[in-house]
Formats: structure tokens, C-alpha cells, sequence
């Protein structure tokens, strides 16, 4: 099946409904349609349509006008420096780029065709028939954060992202009055993901052009959200921010992914909305987005379980989407059974695993390396440990970070935590953390690494623990490691 198949079903099957925007002026499903068509004629005979701005109606409308044209869409970070942005787009020479007056300076040096956001929205191009209806063509290329090497662009195709589709919401399954708010960039596989499973699904989306606590609460409040997804950085932000009114009555289920999420947080966020249902979803840009869950039930059941092995499930990926099998290997490539700690391979119809130029990425079984490690447990839970690439090797001994993160998150006073590997000449590796601590709170380093070495052994205590006031993070709240160990190497920034 085509992305162009379930814009045609919306359309048809509930045209007059207001599926994205503010229920006062948002646009009908019937709508989205026309200025799809509209915008497949922008296109023209552009081989790429980029879309280099903030997230809004625009996005849907260039998903579809992309799909219709039979072009891939490209969702490019706009917070990128001008030699970055330079390098993607020289990979697109023939595009039609998205962009407003704050971000059309790079697609101007490279002399692409541009076309502003409100273009999109006033239906202002000559409808086209849909062309694009092959579901083995490319449908997104979205380029990866880049955060340990330079960006890929994944290949998502079509079959891909409908599979993705089919597998998680029912077709028109949303009553008329529900509304979601979205606060991921528009770069991220998130926010493709969720505006197809919405549409899908026949529930309003609203998107959050800059988050801040207080304005997402508000927004809730205003629009009568029922549904949200935000990343672990958001949520702590609207848990840890004093003075806040966070009375939700709205809103029914919350899902959050994209980045580990503290215990505590969510432990938090679940006492605060008694009324809301929580999703962890995981996934990756490769796997079309979301591959496990953690459900409501199994939320409410480990915050309120006296068995440590249950409660322990708080802090897991859950378990597999249907059609989606995990497999734990070991470096040698083993299957590994319950308990045993390795890398996180994934098959399924909606996992490519395919990058541009380089061909996909799959063993000879299909399977997909996530370059994330964890375990499955007895019940058939993913717990994720972190990427395989920020594994500490201290002498001999393997040690994950996230472990020791999970406690110094036990503080009440530490907000945030990051442990990394930094280059020593005894032991390969020496162990060093930092933490930012709730505004006015003074917590002594030497206390923290003593907490640590009471819960885990003495070798995987930090040697060090600096005081930053913020870690670097990227949009969707995951770590940039490579930034923390340069400044505690090459700067020497402590405590």
C-alpha cells in the first residue's frame, strides 16, 4: 500500500473532519487532499521535496504532495550550521525546498527553487493527478542526528511506513472530539510517524512550534487535547518546573520515546494524572519509528508492584508491535537468552534498515542491528541499556552508563545525569559523570559517588563528578556524548 492510499481513505471516509490544527481553523481531512494535489504540482519535475522549517500544517501537506508526486520527502534539520546544511542539500541538487524567510539562506547559496510553508496552505499550485503509487519507492529520507558520526539519510519506502501504520491504529478508530499535540521537530520520525497514524485514525493534530512547560500546558488546556507525545527532557521539565498548573483534565493518554526517560520522572508524571494512560514507545528512524511499547496496564502495575522484578518494568521498552520480533545477540552473533545482556536486533516489515548510496543494513534473516544494547526478561520485556558505542570499557570489564545514571537519578536534588568513558592511561577508560542539580540544591560530589558505590561495586563508581548547569542534548533529549567527553578531556571542565 501507498502513502496516497490512506490520505484517499481519510478523505473518503471522514472528508468534512478537522484533522490538523485548532479546531476553529484547522483543515478537513477533504482539505488536506486538495492541497496535497496542489502541492504535487509545485513539485513538478523536482526530484526531492525538502522541507527545511518548523513543524505546522505544512508538513503534512508536503508529506502527501510529496507521495502524490511519486518524490521523496526530506525532513532537514533547520537548527543545523550553515556548512552542514550546505553538505545535505548539495545531495539534492534538483529539489524543491520548503523554507521561510528565517531559513532559506542555504537553499539560496546552493540555487534550489524555494517555496514558503503558506504556499503550502494556500493551495496556490496546479492540482495533478497522483502519480506515485509503487509502495517499494522512497517515501521520506530522513537524515540520522549524527550524534556519534556524520548524518545518514534513512530509506523509508512506503510499504515501510504503512506497515508501520497498520500495525499500531485502526482506520477511522478516534471519536470526533479527540486532539493531539505533537512536540517533536519535524525532522524526526516521530513526527512523520504521527502524522500518519493520526490521520490514520481519524484524531485531530496539533503541533507545538517551541516548547515550554507552562505553553504545552496551556495548550492542553486551550484545545482539549486528549492524546500527547513528548520526549523524557519535556516531561521532566513540566514535572520539575515549581509553581506550575498541571491539571490536565483532557487528557487521556500521554506516549513518550526518543530518549530514556528517568524512573523518577515517570514515576512522578503517573502520580500527578492518575486519569492518563502512559506509552513508552521505542524505536528508530531505521525501524519506521515505534518497534516496542510499554502500555498503560503495565505502567499502573509496576508503580504499584511489591515484586522488584514487575516494578522493574517501569523502566523498560516493554514489549514487541505485532510483526515485530527482537532477538538479543552476543559479538559473536548468538542468540541470547533472558537475562543476558547484548545488542538489540529487529525484524519486521516496517523496519528498512536501508540507507542512501549504502544499501540496507540487514543480516541474511532480515534482522536490523539497533547499535542499542539491552536484555529481554522473563516476561519478554526490553530493557534498554544505552548504545553500544557509549559502552565505558574500564580494564577489562564492560560497564553500561545508563546503569550508573539510574543512580545518581535516585537524588532528589539531581535532575540530570550523564555518565562517559573518558581516554586513561592505566585503565583504557576512566569513569567520570556529570549532573545538573535542582535550582538553589548543593549536593557534594563525594556524597554522589558514595551513593553510587552502595548500589553498584567499587569499579563502577565515577572517579569523577562535575556540576554543569545543562547537558547537551539534541531536539528529541538525546545525550550528544561526543561534546561531553571532549569538554571533560580537552577542556577540563569539573566540578
Amino acid at each position: 500500500m501507498h502513502l496516497s492510499t490512506l490520505l484517499d481513505m481519510a478523505a473518503e471516509g471522514f472528508g468534512d473532519r478537522v484533522v490538523l490544527g485548532r479546531t476553529q481553523d484547522g483543515l478537513t481531512a477533504r482539505r488536506l487532499r486538495e492541497l496535497a494535489d496542489h502541492g504535487a504540482g509545485l513539485i513538478g519535475d523536482a526530484d526531492a521535496l525538502v522541507h527545511l522549517a518548523v513543524n505546522g500544517p505544512a508538513l503534512p501537506v508536503a508529506l502527501f504532495a510529496a507521495a502524490r508526486a511519486g518524490v521523496p520527502l526530506v525532513p532537514v534539520n533547520y537548527r543545523l550550521g550553515a556548512a552542514q546544511l550546505d553538505a545535505l542539500l548539495a545531495r539534492h541538487p534538483r529539489a524543491l525546498v520548503i523554507a521561510g524567510p528565517d531559513h532559506d539562506e542555504a537553499p539560496r547559496r546552493a540555487g534550489l527553487r524555494i517555496t514558503t510553508p503558506q504556499e503550502w496552505l494556500t493551495g496556490t499550485g496546479s492540482p495533478t493527478a497522483p502519480t506515485g503509487s509503487d509502495p517499494d519507492a522512497p517515501a521520506v529520507l530522513i537524515y540520522t542526528s549524527g550524534t556519534t558520526s556524520a548524518p545518514k539519510a534513512v530509506v523509508l519506502r512506503h510499504r515501510n511506513l504503512v506497515s508501520y501504520v497498520l500495525g499500531t491504529v485502526e482506520f477511522a478508530a478516534a471519536d470526533p472530539e479527540e486532539a493531539a499535540l505533537v512536540s517533536v521537530p519535524p525532522y524526526h520520525i516521530a513526527a512523520v510517524a504521527n502524522v500518519l497514524t493520526h490521520l490514520y485514525a481519524g484524531r485531530r493534530a496539533l503541533t507545538l512550534e517551541r516548547f515550554t512547560p507552562d505553553g504545552w500546558l496551556e495548550l492542553v488546556r486551550d484545545q482539549a487535547v486528549t492524546h500527547a507525545m513528548v520526549v523524557p527532557t519535556m516531561l521532566a521539565r513540566i514535572m520539575d518546573t515549581r509553581g506550575l498548573d498541571r491539571s490536565v483534565p483532557s487528557l487521556r493518554a500521554l506516549a513518550y520515546g526518543g530518549a530514556r526517560m528517568p524512573v523518577r520522572v515517570v514515576e512522578a508524571a503517573l502520580r500527578a494524572w492518575p486519569h492518563v494512560d502512559f506509552v513508552n514507545a521505542y524505536g528508530l528512524t531505521e525501524t519506521s519509528s515505534t518497534v516496542t511499547v510499554l502500555g498503560p496496564r503495565e505502567h499502573r502495575a509496576a508503580l504499584n508492584a511489591d515484586d522488584p522484578a514487575v516494578r522493574a518494568r517501569l523502566g523498560s521498552a516493554g514489549l514487541p508491535l505485532p510483526g515485530v520480533e527482537l532477538e538479543i545477540r552476543d559479538a559473536s552473533g548468538a542468540v541470547l537468552g533472558a537475562g543476558e545482556k547484548g545488542e538489540i536486533w529487529v525484524r519486521g516489515e516496517q523496519v528498512s534498515g536501508e540507507y542512501a548510496g549504502q544499501g540496507a543494513a540487514v543480516d541474511g534473516r532480515g534482522f536490523f542491528p539497533t547499535r542499542d544494547r539491552g536484555h529481554l526478561d522473563g516476561g519478554g520485556y526490553l530493557h534498554i541499556e544505552g548504545r553500544a558505542d557509549d559502552t565505558i570499557i574500564r580494564g577489562a570489564e564492560n560497564i553500561a552508563p545508563a546503569e550508573i545514571e539510574d543512580v545518581l537519578l535516585i537524588h532528589p536534588d539531581v535532575l540530570d545525569a550523564v555518565v562517559v568513558g573518558v581516554p586513561d592511561e592505566e585503565w583504557g577508560q576512566r569513569i567520570e559523570a556529570v549532573v545538573v542539580l535542582r535550582d538553589g540544591a548543593a549536593v557534594d560530589a563525594d556524597a554522589l559517588r558514595s551513593q553510587v558505590r552502595g548500589v553498584l561495586r567499587g569499579s563502577k563508581t565515577p572517579d569523577r563528578i562535575a556540576c554543569w548547569a545543562e547537558l547537551p542534548r539534541t531536539a528529541t533529549g538525546k545525550l550528544v556524548r561526543r561534546e561531553i567527553v571532549e569538554a571533560l578531556t580537552v577542556r577540563g571542565e569539573g566540578a
